[in-house]
């Protein structure tokens, strides 16, 4: 098996985006609607956004909160909508799994919002290292594993802008989907492991 992809070869594949529905709740209704769906399945795919801030030693606040499971992807505006219970509840729930790539800072940034203990969290890093693979970004993984890979143009954009653009929706919610596929691929390739 390959541990990892040379750059000039993920530039040559397919990309690829989440194209399914995406949801933005903006009420308490709407959260609970979400969560509700969520806690369905057993496997979530998880991810954060930070509006960027180039003024070294300054971090700005969690903007947006991405889960996806099913055929759903949900985007939490948490510069526009109260986080905590019931978000904070299913983020602590240790029966339902959240995977992404690099969680502690996610984890660490949505802590300072409201205090709540993590629980179910799986870091795909951890997943990629338990089998060998070198590649721990979700772009490098989704090359090697997938077969495609994932556009990074937004990352940089303003996540709190009052109007979120398609692109970066779609791009959010790109970063949960592929979360899960890949968390269910590196678990296919050791069964009996992890």
């Amino acid at each position: 098996m390959r541990t990892s992809i040379p750059k000039d070869e993920l530039a040559l594949l397919e990309v690829r985006s989440y194209t399914g529905n995406i949801y933005m709740p903006v009420n308490q209704q709407e959260i609970q609607e979400a969560v509700n769906y969520l806690s369905n399945f057993e496997v979530v795919g998880f991810d954060t956004e930070t509006r960027p801030n180039f003024v070294k030693g300054q971090r700005n606040k969690v903007a947006l909160l991405q889960l996806f499971a099913g055929e759903r992807a949900y985007l939490f505006r948490l510069n526009q909508v109260k986080f905590g219970s019931p978000l904070t509840d299913f983020l602590a729930d240790a029966r339902i799994i959240k995977t992404g790539a690099a969680i502690h800072d996610d984890l660490k940034g949505l802590r300072k919002l409201c205090e709540f203990e993590p629980c179910g969290f799986v870091d795909l890093q951890n997943l990629a290292k338990q089998v060998g693979i070198q590649e721990f970004g979700l772009r490098g993984m989704s090359g090697l594993l997938l077969g495609f890979r994932i556009s990074k143009a937004q990352q940089t954009s303003n996540w709190e802008a009052t109007v979120l653009t398609e692109a970066q929706q779609r791009y959010a919610a790109t970063d949960a989907w592929i979360s899960l596929l890949l968390y269910q691929k590196l678990i296919s390739l050791t069964p009996n492991s992890l």
